[in-house]
């Protein structure tokens, strides 16, 4: 299941605010419950652990681990049932000073679903599970070839991930005797050909119905790689995917890492090409249809709360309450919400403007 950006940032919110938790020992308890798992068997694990805790030497740590997992339990019984996507939950003194008692628990249920089961008791909550959902997992083709061999990857998040090879039947550079410089030409030309078709199909069958998929990078060293990319062997479903065709030192895995590394730049514009999409209709319709679009704290503000606002745009540089507090509105209206990065220079333009933008559902004519 894809989350919405408004569900991702939900979600590095709630890290965030947990990171900046620690305990002074091994007294934070976290634990993750698996889409489908039984609740009730989470918490029988957990009352066997407050029977083990109570063997720890320091009394407050003793205390602070078993008061964890008190409130832990407690909070699960009002949950009763595991959430469809599973659930992640936090517990532990959370008190600034050293001495004093605060036990706080913090749980939610994720946007896409959680396949991890934990119980863990450290001196930090353990966010990594949350962090790894929270990273866009977009799917990226992987082409590296040459004359004699192919290598066929696929990128998802920041992992390569190989698929296959396949070794072509192209002969060398120089003809075996009694064969003609022409004829040895033209069946090199044909192996060629017949590589370049081959690798064609293993790139039809891993990526045509692949739904996921954003883009394909194809690399090499010298020309081969354009006479494949720009020949009639791939299909042109696929063809309209080719993002980038990149000159490479090497083949097989190196070359896979080198065409990543290298195509960094078309991967970076990749993530933020949906973002300048919306800002740049926002901005050709702030110089043309100026009653379409509102910008600016106080007046988005109002459009929002009268339910006009189709696309609410914010900041990223602004503060997480602020943001929340639109968000809080937006829902109430059905309005989607797009938090903008600064990274672009569409981005800068909406920080620059007041960090509040909006599209309109249709067209205002304000009194003057």
């Amino acid at each position: 299941m894809d989350m919405t950006e408004r569900e991702r940032y939900q979600l590095k919110k709630f890290v965030r605010a947990l990171e900046g938790y620690h305990g002074r020992h091994t007294e934070l308890v976290t634990v993750y419950v698996p889409a489908g798992y039984d609740l009730v068997k989470i918490m029988q694990h957990l009352a066997q652990e407050q029977g083990t805790a109570s063997n720890i030497k320091s009394a407050s740590t003793r205390k602070n681990v078993t008061d964890a997992l008190e409130r832990m339990i407690q909070h699960l019984r009002t949950i009763g049932k595991t959430p469809k996507h599973g659930l992640a939950a936090f517990s532990g003194n959370v008190a600034e000073r050293e001495g004093q008692s605060d036990v706080q628990v913090f749980s939610l249920e994720p946007p896409a679903p959680l396949n991890i089961r934990m119980y863990r008791c450290d001196k930090e909550f353990v966010l990594e599970p949350l962090r790894d959902l929270c990273e866009e997992k977009e799917v990226y083709g992987l082409v590296v070839l040459d004359r004699r061999d192919a290598t066929i990857a696929m990128l998802k998040g920041k992992t390569i991930i190989p698929l296959l090879k396949t070794h072509s039947e192209v002969p060398g550079k120089f003809k075996a005797g009694g064969q003609s410089a022409h004829r040895f030409e033209m069946n090199r030309e044909l192996a060629a050909k017949a590589h370049f078709k081959k690798v064609a199909d293993y790139l039809k069958d891993q990526f045509l119905e692949m739904r996921e998929l954003k883009g394909i990078l194809i690399g090499g060293p010298g020309p081969t790689k354009y006479e494949f990319a720009e020949g009639n062997f791939i299909t042109d479903q696929l063809k309209r995917k080719v993002l980038a065709i990149k000159d490479l030192g090497y083949t097989e895995e190196f070359g896979l890492q080198e065409l990543v590394d290298k195509s960094q730049d078309v991967l970076a514009e990749e993530n933020v090409a949906k973002e300048k999409e919306i800002m740049l209709k926002f901005f050709t319709l702030l110089s043309t249809r100026q009653g379409m679009v509102a910008y600016g704290h106080d007046e988005v503000k109002r459009k929002l709360e009268l339910g006009a606002v189709e696309v609410l745009l914010l900041s990223e540089s602004l503060d997480d309450k602020t943001i929340e507090g639109y968000e809080d509105i937006a829902t109430q209206f059905n309005t989607e919400v797009r938090i903008i990065s600064t990274e672009t220079r569409e981005g800068v333009q909406l920080r620059d403007i007041g960090k509040i933008a909006a599209i309109l559902r249709y067209e205002s004519r304000d009194e003057e």
